[in-house]
């Protein structure tokens, strides 16, 4: 039988795999479109898109509680709740679907009469994208019962081709707009519709073939309490996800207000480069959350925690093993990259990965608190924590300080104060022992980084700037990093867990 340890490598094999290729494939259709349509059709669709961009993390709040749910009772081993699950999930998605698409015609009356700065010969055009890519949302959340059901059985396999696919077929609809004579704008808008149905589909029928539980049967399955706790847990998700998104929108606002929009584009920068590194640690959580809540599901729940514990370490270890020599190395790498580097870029990218750094140690709490089900009390807190570093900083600000304290506030809020509240809503809803925590995973961590992070900057005290200075960072610290990590933050059953996966790969 596969193991666990087996088993979430090989999908993050997969998910690495999929990040790989539909990376390529996104940053060469968009260059396929932006010659196809030109400056300002591209321009339009990007701005009517951004109208609907906030739906796609509503979508993914709905997708990892609907997952969360079909995760549980997997673990439970109950097929009938999982039935009940997956039929409370296809209303509730329809119902929400229905519901976007008449505030999206409602907000659209106003999004073309006064908000928007199109030409008056493109109107027509914009107003065909709004309606296509409201179609296309509303598809894509009436695919999320199967999003994670997938996800539920761990099949990142499916997954990933289902991710390249979909880039493929965004790359087709690129070269399609390239040979067409018709308007390419409103082609490519109603193309790209047609990709989440094509999705939709495709998904629909390999879950209903693949996994009883994809069985649609209201009558017989319908279950009201599971419709209320569904809803409930989907309330309390999103609201902590909005204020969070709000939170870190406010954040750039007041840069911007203070600061101006070079500030800004530092902002951006930092933002970017924080995103290519975490996705290293994202495909790790995307593997190890079923089997979190799985555990918890089955009753495991030292399992549970021992895994939440397990997955910290790792995601942690990925995003440090990237990020320690970047932050070593930051101005020389965004010279290389952008040879004009703004104001504040070095720092703010720099501070920005030690806040995410911090945030790693907690990285799977959010799962596990999810898991066991009572995240009222977490939620209620952080609601009020996300708006803690914009009230900060506009007063900070007020009184002359430089741009830099918001994300010092940022790191002590978002990082270290988080690590408080998720720490303490691990011991009060998991019932963690705190002593676990510090002995196994927090303190031999902070060990680690206190010996890689010394060692890592020798090159750059002893030598100056240039490629072969970056070269020796990246050598030194991945080498500091191996042993340190190795040697001191892993114990010894994640150690051998990990090193016999390891050799058991290379021997195939």
């Amino acid at each position: 039988m596969e193991t666990t340890a087996n088993r979430v490598m090989k999908n993050t094999g997969f998910l690495y795999l999929k990040m790989s290729i539909t990376m390529f494939i996104s940053l060469w259709t968009t260059r396929v479109i932006l010659n196809s349509l030109g400056a300002d059709d591209f321009g339009i669709f990007s701005t009517v898109g951004g109208a609907i961009a906030f739906l796609g993390f509503l979508n993914s709040t709905m997708v990892n509680t609907t997952q969360r749910f079909m995760n549980y009772a997997e673990g439970e081993g109950k097929m009938e709740k999982k039935k009940v699950i997956f039929n409370v999930s296809i209303v509730l998605h329809l119902i929400t679907a229905f519901i976007f698409c008449i505030l999206l015609l409602i907000g659209g009356i106003f999004y073309f009469n006064g908000v928007l700065d199109i030409p008056s010969d493109r109107i027509f055009a914009a107003k065909v994208v709004y309606a296509c890519l409201m179609v296309s949302t509303m598809f894509t959340v009436m695919t999320v019962p199967y999003d994670a059901t997938i996800n539920a059985h761990e099949n990142m396999k499916y997954y990933a081709i289902i991710g390249v696919v979909e880039s493929l077929l965004k790359l087709g609809v690129a070269y399609a707009t390239v040979f067409a004579s018709s308007d390419k704008l409103v082609l490519y808008g109603i193309l790209m519709a047609c990709i989440p149905l094509i999705t939709l589909t495709v998904m629909r029928i390999y879950c209903h073939r693949h996994y009883e539980e994809c069985h649609v049967s209201l009558k017989r399955y319908w279950d009201k309490n599971m419709a209320k706790e569904i809803t409930s847990f989907v309330g309390w998700n999103f609201m902590g996800s909005t204020s969070s998104l709000l939170g870190n929108y406010g954040l750039g606002i007041v840069l911007n207000h203070f600061h101006g929009v070079i500030a800004n584009a530092a902002h951006g920068i930092a933002t970017q480069v924080n995103g290519m590194l975490m996705v290293f640690s994202l495909n790790m959580q995307k593997s190890l959350n079923p089997v979190i809540a799985k555990s918890e599901g089955a009753g495991q729940r030292e399992r549970m925690i021992r895994l939440t514990l397990t997955g910290n370490k790792i995601t942690f270890c990925l995003f440090a093993f990237f990020s320690i020599p970047a932050i070593i190395e930051m101005p020389y790498l965004l010279r290389i990259w952008l040879k004009n580097v703004p104001q504040y870029a070095i720092i703010f990218t720099q501070l920005v990965l030690v806040r995410t750094l911090i945030e790693q140690t907690i990285a799977f709490f959010n799962t596990a608190i999810g898991a066991e089900g009572h995240i009222s009390g977490i939620n209620k807190v952080t609601i009020f924590t996300n708006f803690i570093p914009v009230v900060v900083s506009i007063i900070l600000f007020s009184y002359g300080y430089p741009a830099v304290w918001l994300y010092i506030v940022s790191i002590m809020v978002f990082g270290i104060l988080n690590i408080f509240i998720k720490t303490f809503f691990m011991v009060k809803n998991c019932k963690m022992e705190l002593h676990v925590f510090l002995r196994q995973m927090f303190l031999p961590l902070l060990a680690a980084i206190a010996i890689q992070v010394p060692i890592s900057l020798l090159p750059s005290l002893l030598m100056n700037e240039s490629f072969i200075r970056l070269l020796l960072t990246i050598i030194i610290s991945s080498i500091t990093f191996i042993i340190a990590f190795g040697k001191i933050s892993l114990n010894h059953r994640e150690y051998a867990m990990i090193t016999s996966t390891i050799k058991a790969k290379l021997r195939l």
